[in-house]
């Protein structure tokens, strides 16, 4: 029988406020509530992003009195609605700050908690340099989330890159995997498609990756493309290069029926790593 979830990726502007973040962010979840979406998915840092140089500055604020997630908190209860809030910046110790996704229930409670593991330390270009790790404390827990509609694996943006730990979270029952983003635009051109369609090939498993759309506050710019992807690696939905809400239904029977197309998760061989050094010609 079909187990069908009405879902919805919100594709936000990063804005330079909380405040800001809060008015971009909630006309797109009453618009996706109002047609019926059941579990909203927001993108990382969507409580705020700016940038200094090759630092990232999202504003932050104390779990307990952060305004962007108190705000969706009461959305989902008054709506009923399950959220992912991507990710939004804690304050943590020493001065930096945590990168930090949660689930909230269709009460409003947290029903789970994820820190980026995986911080964006690049040079992509001459000129162009991220350092997360300068400002954020890095988590060093997987996040795999039972809720009434599946098993769900949080990660954010550049986890993506990193395919064991989706593996990992597939092997433990994930049938969701999600890859809340603010993915640059040169590297989202390049990559973005190709990563989440095999990461969904992979491990038989449905793609929910919302990613924010735009210009960022002291430099550098988001991708947009929000994507849903079945476990076949078919794109159902994307989200294109424009601000707005991403629709799509996805049938979590599908899981099960690529799986055992394609049983790799089951598939994994013991085995060693044999070097061959260059021998001399004489």
């Amino acid at each position: 029988m079909p187990r069908p979830l009405s879902i919805a990726c919100l594709q936000t502007r990063p804005m330079p406020s909380i405040g800001q973040a809060i008015d971009e962010a909630m006309p797109l979840a009453e618009q996706a509530v109002r047609a019926g979406a059941e579990f909203l998915f927001l993108p990382e840092y969507c409580g705020g992003l700016k940038s200094e140089g090759s630092a990232l500055t999202p504003p932050h604020a104390p779990e307990a009195e952060h305004p962007f997630l108190a705000a969706f908190q009461d959305f989902a209860a008054q709506k009923n609605v399950w959220i992912m809030v991507g990710s939004i910046a804690v304050s943590g110790r020493d001065g930096k700050i945590i990168n930090r996704g949660y689930i909230l229930d269709q009460q409003g409670n947290i029903h789970s908690r994820y820190d980026k593991i995986h911080l964006f330390d690049v040079q992509i270009s001459p000129t162009e340099v991220y350092r997360e790790s300068a400002r954020v404390t890095a988590g060093n827990a997987m996040s795999l989330v039972q809720t009434p509609f599946a098993q769900i694996g949080h990660t954010i943006c550049y986890d993506l890159r990193f395919p064991g730990l989706y593996r990992d979270l597939a092997q433990a029952g994930a049938e969701i995997l999600c890859t809340p983003a603010a993915f640059t635009k040169k590297t989202g051109e390049a990559h973005w498609h190709i990563l989440n369609r095999a990461r969904a090939i992979e491990n038989g498993c449905f793609m929910i990756s919302a990613c924010a759309i735009g210009e960022i506050a002291g430099g550098g710019g988001s991708y947009g493309h929000s994507l849903v992807i079945n476990p076949w690696g078919e794109i159902i939905a994307d989200g294109g290069d424009t601000p707005g809400v991403v629709f799509a239904t996805v049938d979590l029977d599908e899981v099960a029926e690529a799986r055992g197309r394609i049983p790799s998760l089951s598939h994994d061989q013991d085995y060693t790593i044999t070097t061959v050094k260059e021998r001399g010609i004489t």
